[in-house]
């Protein structure tokens, strides 16, 4: 079935914080997720909406309305909900509808744990006074769309949960975009050194490509691919995903690949992180000035 649209959802919001432990709020990092979502799926060219954008309050009828306001309460609409968990666990869940199958859900496992998130499990939840009804208003008042509800991890993880929603966020979203991209046989684009500290720019007049990419020491090819640019015009007040000035360094790389690749020298690496020698470690983080 094609898709009509996907609805991001932020869990939370205003007045109601989620959970709350270790620094992490979860309205806030459940709207971060969900921007990011809402700009990948914009950049690959599917239609999506998202229920807020800023801390406000949401009830459960106003979420739902929202919900429904964008692309009707069809089949061939895809409904995330963004969340993050509690309760002393560690690593991410899915829970689906009643009504629908496992295979987003379980796709979108998959692809958090080739992210380098620990997964949990994908399960449906019934509501304890009726069994023929989904436990979750997200599942169960939207009574055809197919509605998930995403957990990223616990904030009160003892583990190694803490660090990724801080430090990770993005390439967990990123990996519930792909998930979602093949399992709707929707084109995908990765997007290459994903991290917190990427940016958003809006192009203003007489900016181009290759201007961006020797401001940001990137290349055109990168700015490109991040985008799904086809083409290299740019258009004054257009968002651009622009990449972060810290690398993480991959298996393969050198001062000199990485110079080549950013736009820079490698004497600027060696003098914007202090280097004593050209040798690189796997992971090490790099200030590409």
């Amino acid at each position: 079935m094609a898709l009509k649209g996907i609805v991001i959802d932020p869990g939370h919001g205003g007045s109601d914080p989620g959970a709350v432990n270790n620094g992490i709020k979860e309205k806030d990092y459940a709207l971060m997720i969900s921007k990011y979502m809402y700009d990948r799926f914009k950049s690959l060219g599917v239609p999506v909406s998202i229920t807020r954008t800023n801390d406000i309050t949401l009830s459960p009828k106003s979420r739902i309305n929202k919900i429904k306001s964008f692309y009707g309460n069809s089949k061939d609409v895809i409904v995330i909900s963004n969340h993050l968990n509690a309760g002393g666990g560690d690593g991410a869940e899915v829970i689906y509808a009643l009504r629908n199958t496992n295979s987003l859900s379980k796709k979108i496992l998959s692809e958090l744990e080739n992210s380098g998130q620990n997964v949990r499990k994908y399960y449906q939840l019934r509501l304890p006074s009726n069994s023929k009804k989904d436990y979750y208003f997200i599942h169960r008042d939207t009574p055809n769309n197919e509605a998930i509800i995403v957990e990223y991890g616990f904030v009160d993880s003892t583990k190694d949960d803490v660090n990724q929603i801080k430090n990770d966020y993005k390439k967990l979203a990123e990996a519930v975009v792909k998930a979602v991209c093949e399992y709707k046989g929707i084109k995908y684009k990765g997007v290459s050194n994903i991290n917190n500290n990427s940016n958003y720019y809006i192009v203003k007049k007489g900016d181009t490509l290759w201007d961006l990419a020797v401001k940001y020491k990137t290349s055109v090819k990168n700015i490109k691919d991040l985008n799904n640019l086809k083409s290299d015009v740019l258009q004054v007040g257009q968002k651009l995903l622009l990449p972060s000035k810290t690398y993480i360094v991959k298996k393969g790389d050198s001062l000199w690949k990485i110079a080549k690749e950013y736009n820079t020298t490698i004497n600027d690496l060696i003098k914007n992180n202090n280097l004593k020698s050209t040798t690189l470690q796997i992971g090490q983080k790099l200030n590409l000035g």
